[in-house]
Order: structure tokens, then sequence, then C-alpha cells
């Protein structure tokens, strides 16, 4: 027992107190390598206080990057087309249409009437330069405008081939 308790105190004397209580409690035996932590080494200045970095950065800045490494840029330009088609088209445009889809670069609108169609595509050099303009991510490449829904005479027990009806339904 006597050479146990010499290793113990030759090692307490290297070792603090309260580490060789710890190590005591523990079972084991206190060495003056076991409780020194080694010094951590600064490889690069980046981490220093009021270093530039330091500082938060604003929300909006946090989201850009957010949306940028998520890969959201394209699906949310394609959002805020949607949403702020009556600021892009116009506020009168916009009462008599609306887009419905964008499928494979071509956004689609729907227009009241056939004649709202015939006028946004003679505008469609138009509304398609200051979409590339404002929304750049969304990736429209062509528009398409289209006319109200009309009802289908293409079926039932009693059709008759042929084209249909002749009117345009708006």
């Amino acid at each position: 027992m006597t050479d146990i308790s010499a290793n113990l105190a030759a090692a307490a004397s290297d070792t603090p107190e309260t580490v060789a209580t710890y190590l005591r409690l523990r079972g084991l035996q206190p060495s003056s390598k076991n409780w020194k932590r080694k010094r951590r080494t600064v490889v690069d200045d980046d981490n220093a206080p009021f270093s530039k970095g330091r500082d938060p950065g604003t929300l909006g800045d946090i989201l850009d990057k957010l949306t940028r490494d998520s890969g959201w840029q394209a699906t949310l330009a394609r959002e805020d087309l949607v949403l702020q088609w009556a600021e892009l088209a116009g506020a009168d445009t916009a009462k008599h249409s609306e887009p419905v889809s964008m499928e494979r670069g071509v956004l689609t609108v729907k227009c009241d009437s056939t004649a709202w169609a015939k006028n946004l595509q003679y505008m469609r050099g138009t509304i398609l330069t200051e979409i590339g303009r404002r929304y750049p991510d969304a990736g429209v490449e062509n528009l398409r405008f289209i006319g109200p829904d009309v009802p289908s005479w293409k079926w039932g027990p009693r059709v008759v081939p042929g084209r249909g009806p002749r009117d345009t339904y708006g």
C-alpha cells in the first residue's frame, strides 16, 4: 500500500487536487499527462474578435444565402412573377388575365376572352422583356395566351363527326 500512496503523492504534486480527487473516485491513478489539455492553435485570424465576418448578418442576407444554397431561386422567382402579375402586365390587363402554369420555359396565361388573348399576343415582346429584366431566375423563355375554357361538343351517345359550333364563346 505504501507504493500506491507514494505514486499518488508523486502524481498529486503535478496534478491539481480537484482532478486527483476525481480520478481517485473513479478508481484511476492521477498522472501529470492525463489532466493537461493541449491548447488549440489558431490557424487563421478569421476567428479573432472584431474581425470581418464576426458580426451577425442581416436576415435578408441569411435568407438569400439559404435560397441560393438550397436551389430555391428559380421556384421563388416564379412565385414572385405570379404574385406580381398585376404590376408586371398592368392593372387593367391583370383584371382580365392570370398566369396559370409554367412548363418547360413557357408561361401560360389564361385570359377572360379571346380578344384579350389576342391583344396580349401583340404585347408578348414587351411582357417577355419585362419578365426577363425583373425575374431572370424564373426561366421564362416564351409566353402562351389562351382564351376561356369552352364546353366540348365531342362527347355523348349522339356525337356527329365534324368541328362543332363555330362560336368563340368570348
